[in-house]
């Protein structure tokens, strides 16, 4: 089996996992944060399982790219650039500013997202410094300059987000509060909606399939969960704003 073989069934099958992972959490919602329960098997603290979970985002993926032919070419740095940006933030920085002490998450939840994050390094990494083809001007195409300005954009939408949620309570206070501020003025979850416009940035920077089927991930594993978050502040909360939508403003 040749390598674009390969690299085709894998994915194939990240396609596949992005609607298996949107039907399952349509009907079940992942137990970790404030959905986590009991009944998925022995748990670890919630900061490691973060480090562990996003790590071969980080270190499998710049691996993988830098074996490639054109691992030094402008088009392909620039991707690194932007996929990097956000897994070193999401695994060496923001484990380490949440408030973890006492909170744990299921292994089993751990390893399905190791599982993912190691297919989607290889189909991404590979694609941008190998299989991939992107001129040397690719840094000023229109397609890499909107696709990184909706990239950059997101991520400031999320980094923002975290802190308005990381803020909510002080030293030693305990339980959950209604987020306000930002985005939170329409919707309850802009962290994941800066998330997925970060992602579908990257598929139109990059140009590509595995971009492409990362977005779509994206959407099938966060989508569900904004509706169950907002579902879950409505039950919580009698004095929950009734504007706000769960992920997209006046609309869902």
């Amino acid at each position: 089996m040749t390598e674009p073989e390969l690299h085709g069934y894998a994915l194939t099958a990240h396609f596949a996992l992005g609607a298996l992972t949107f039907a399952a959490l349509w009907f079940v919602t992942a137990p970790y944060g404030r959905h986590v329960r009991g009944g998925w098997g022995p748990a670890i603290n919630q900061r490691l399982a973060w480090v562990l979970m996003e790590l071969p985002a980080v270190g499998l993926w710049a691996f993988v790219y830098f074996l490639g032919r054109h691992r030094f070419q402008p088009g392909p740095l620039g991707l690194l650039f932007l996929w990097q940006l956000h897994y070193v933030t999401r695994t060496f920085v923001f484990p380490f500013r949440i408030r973890a002490a006492g909170k744990t998450t299921p292994l089993s939840i751990v390893a399905l997202a190791v599982v993912f994050n190691t297919l989607n390094a290889y189909v991404n990494a590979r694609w941008v410094s190998e299989l991939g083809c992107y001129p040397v001007d690719w840094l000023t195409d229109p397609r890499f300059l909107a696709g990184a300005a909706c990239f950059l954009v997101g991520f400031g939408i999320n980094q923002h987000a975290d802190t308005v949620l990381m803020r909510l309570r002080r030293p030693g206070e305990t339980g959950y509060k209604i987020p306000y501020g930002g985005l939170y003025r329409f919707i309850s979850c802009p962290n994941y909606f800066g998330e997925m416009l970060e992602w579908t940035g990257f598929a139109l920077a990059s140009w590509s399939l595995p971009g492409l089927a990362f977005a779509l991930y994206t959407v099938a594993n966060l989508a569900p969960r904004a509706v169950a978050n907002h579902r879950w502040y409505r039950a919580k909360f009698p004095d929950y704003p009734k504007e706000r939508r769960a992920l997209l403003p006046f609309l869902i």
